[in-house]
Order: structure tokens, then sequence, then C-alpha cells
């Protein structure tokens, strides 16, 4: 029945998705043969395409498999095929093999990449790469537009242009997109260029099974050959006994370097303020670039939903995309969230999507965003950092050390809050709203060339999110 199901599930979704979209996450799953108690078993080949459906289609998968077996029936997504034991995401890490098969001592001949668990050998598991990840499937806008520029620029010199580029900023703002930006727009230059892409955890995964396996001159020898490692979210490098780790990634890192191989790295925070890792490698990210990505701004959290309905084909109307945007602020993950319940409910429900629809469906989360972050905490908590009185900040006082801070907290406001410029100003002892306009500009202007007010606004930023 699982073979029935999932032909007549491939007609109908082939009928309701963009042709892109269907043929590239919907034709890469395959289904096994289940007993009547367990349900649909579907299998991904690669953990982008596992993840991706998860996301996106799981839910329109189980409701099309309840409408055929007339009742709710289990679906799992696992990765690996039909025909073989399932993989854990775990075990599709790259794994080193034991024997030195490929490798040649030779320093001119070609460095396989190590050995990986999976159910073929595609360009995504040679590379780890996305391809659904590219500068024109990236939203731009002030938040991003730096860093993207800087990406830009290295994925059309790379080695020669910023190196390494340091890419930090909160969670859900696109920096694992970014960098895998930069290596499908290397590879579309150069396609023999080796790259690859890997989180932390995965380097260190690596490291240990080239030490338990005894193959670290193997591990290194890859490594050491690649043209761009783009590796994602640094911080977690410092966290937990990953001494050797840190001490290989050095000697990688100054390997790939002094060989102009270039290097691209993401962080939740700024270098500096990386927990657990020695100077000698933080001093080494200031080497190149360091660029942030803000939250995004109220046009771009539009831009964002707009395409991301388009993508998934999905009508959204003007006022709904903008009720979203005005009020969840802090990441495109959360705004693809907030789209995803607005989508579910009035599917639901058997409603268009409507501004009244959108209100009713995440009424608990603007309710909860609403009241989550009020003028009075963000002056409190803009107060406590400059180290000045509450009172100083809202006084009439304009020296530069009371001055700065409260055209800050004003700019926070504007950010953070859903409220008008007037409201924002009375609550700062019932100046003009012209007054917190230009604040505003002010504030937005100087954090492009003062990295310390910068690196200020994202400490606060995450302070007041919690």
């Amino acid at each position: 029945m699982s073979h029935a199901f999932w032909t007549a599930c491939l007609a109908r979704l082939e009928s309701e998705l963009p042709a892109q979209q269907f043929n590239t996450w919907i034709r890469a799953l395959e289904v096994a043969e289940a007993g009547s108690n367990e349900g649909v078993k579907l299998f991904a080949p690669n953990r982008f395409v596992l993840q991706w459906v998860r996301e996106r289609y799981q839910r329109r998968l189980e409701q099309l498999a309840e409408e055929f077996f007339g009742t709710v029936t289990p679906l799992s997504l696992e990765l690996g095929s039909p025909s073989k034991k399932p993989t854990t995401a775990s075990a599709a890490r790259p794994v080193v093999q034991t024997a030195p098969q490929q490798v040649s001592t030779s320093s001119s001949a070609p460095i396989e990449a190590p050995a990986v668990i999976t159910s073929s050998n595609s360009s995504y598991e040679k590379t780890r790469l996305n391809p659904s990840f590219t500068f024109d499937t990236l939203v731009t806008g002030r938040a991003n537009d730096l860093a993207r520029a800087a990406a830009i620029s290295v994925a059309n010199n790379p080695g020669s242009s910023y190196n390494p580029l340091f890419v930090y900023g909160g969670v859900g703002l696109g920096k694992t997109h970014l960098i895998h930006a930069i290596g499908n727009e290397v590879l579309r230059h150069n396609p023999k260029a080796v790259v690859r892409y890997v989180h932390v955890e995965d380097y260190f995964a690596d490291v240990l099974r080239a030490y338990q396996q005894k193959s670290f001159d193997q591990f290194q020898r890859y490594y050491r050959s690649l043209d761009l490692l783009l590796i994602d979210d640094i911080q977690f490098l410092g966290v937990g006994n990953k001494e050797r780790t840190r001490d290989e990634f050095f000697h990688a890192f100054n390997a790939l370097t002094e060989a102009k191989k270039q290097i691209v790295i993401t962080c939740d925070t700024y270098p500096k303020d990386i927990q657990g890792l020695e100077d000698r490698l933080i001093s080494r990210f200031d080497w190149g670039l360091t660029v942030q990505i803000e939250p995004p701004e109220l046009e771009m959290r539009i831009a964002i939903l707009k395409k991301k309905a388009e993508f998934d084909g999905v009508p959204l109307p003007d006022d709904v995309a903008f009720l979203i945007a005005k009020n969840l602020r802090s990441n495109v993950r959360e705004l693809e969230g907030a789209l995803k319940k607005v989508v579910a409910y009035a599917r639901f429900h058997g409603r268009e999507i409507s501004l009244e629809v959108a209100r009713d469906a995440l009424r608990d989360l603007l309710a909860a965003h609403n009241r989550q972050i009020t003028f009075e905490l963000i002056q409190k908590t803009v107060a406590d950092f400059y180290k000045i009185k509450l009172a100083e900040l809202l006084s009439k006082k304009r020296t530069r050390n009371i001055a700065r801070p409260r055209q800050v907290a004003m700019y926070l406001s504007k950010e953070l809050t859903p409220a008008s410029l007037p409201a924002i100003g009375d609550a700062f002892g019932g100046r003009d709203h012209t007054t917190v306009l230009h604040a505003c500009r002010t504030i937005a202007e100087m954090r492009l060339s003062d990295q310390q007010l910068n690196h200020d606004l994202h400490v606060l930023t995450q302070t007041l999110r919690g």
C-alpha cells in the first residue's frame, strides 16, 4: 500500500508544486513498503533534503497520507535508502578511511575526500553544499548588504580578497545561507575547485575518527588540500574537551592561509567574545575581514516572507506579510515559522489566508512578542549597559556620555517594538517625533563605520531578546 500511496502522492504534489520544487525535493525521496501498522516510511538521499522536506513538506505529506488511507497514518522521514539500513544524521558525516587508498604521497597528486557513509556519491557528499543556497536566492537589505558584498568579493577572488572572511550574527539570520552561496559561486566559476562546507561539530567528529582509525595523515592531507573551507558555528569549537581539534584547526588554518587558500567562518558572536578559544586562534580571525549580519529591517522581513511564500506556492496578501514582519523582528527562522503557522491554520480551517486568519493563527505569538520588550526594559538595559542612571537617560542633558546612550535606546525602541515615533518620543520625556527620527538615523549611519557601537548594539539586542 505504501507504493500505491506514494504514486498517488507524487501525482498530487506534482500538480501543487512548482516544477523546480517538486523535482528537487519530492522526486529525491524514496518510499519503503512497510507493515500495516508501521505507516509510511520515506527516505531522503542526504541530510539537506531530509531537513528541507521535514521543515517544508512533512505536514502536507501527512495530510495526503490521512486522505489516502482514510485515517491518521504515521509518516516518517529517514536518511538513506529503502534497500539499505537507514543512516542516522551523525553517520552521514565525513568518515576518514582506514586504508590509505587513492591517496598519493606525491604533493602533485589529487587528494581524495574522506569516505562518506551515503547512498550516493553525489556532489553534495563531496562539498556538503546546499545547491539552493545561492546569492540569487538570498534576500538582501541593509541588515546583510555589507556581508553579502564581502561574500561576493571572496567568491570572485578566493584567497586574495579577505582571508579569512568572518561572518557573525544571531541565530537564524542567514549566515549559513551566505557561506553556502560562496561555495556554490566558487564552483560555478571553477568546477574543479576543492570546496568543503563543514559544521564545527562535524569537523570535531572528523578529528576524533582520524585518531581512532589511525588515519590522521590522510585527514590532514585532505583538509589542507582544500581551495575553500567553509566552517560553520566556530563558537562551538571552544565548548567541551576539544583541545586536539582546536590545535589541528589552528595548524590547518595556518597551512591554508599560507597557501592563499580561502577560509570562511561563521559565528554567533564577535570574535573576541568567543569563549574557550586561545588568543593565538582568535587573533588570526582578525587577519581578514569581520562582518556582521544584523536582524532584518521591516522592508527586508516583508521581502523574505513574500519570497518564501512564492517558493512554497502560497498566495500571501501584502497586509498579512506586513502584519507578520511588523511584529516578528528577531530572525528569518522566526518569520518562516510564523508563515508556516498561518498557512497551516488556514488549511486546517479551510479558509483563504487573510489578515483575520493571520491574527487568529498568531494570536499567542503576537501577544508574547508585544509584551516581551517594553520601553522601560530597553531604557533600563541601556542605562545599565552604559553605567548611567535611568533618570539621566530620560533627562534633558545633552552631554555626549548621556546623549549617545539615549539615541541608542531610541533606536532600539524603534527596532524592537512596533511603537510609532511619537509614542517613543513620549516614553523618552515627551520628546518630539523628529528627535526620535534623528536619533534613529544617526545610530543607523554610525553603526556602519563605528565597530564598537555596532558591537554594543549587537550585545544589547541579544540581551533584550533573552
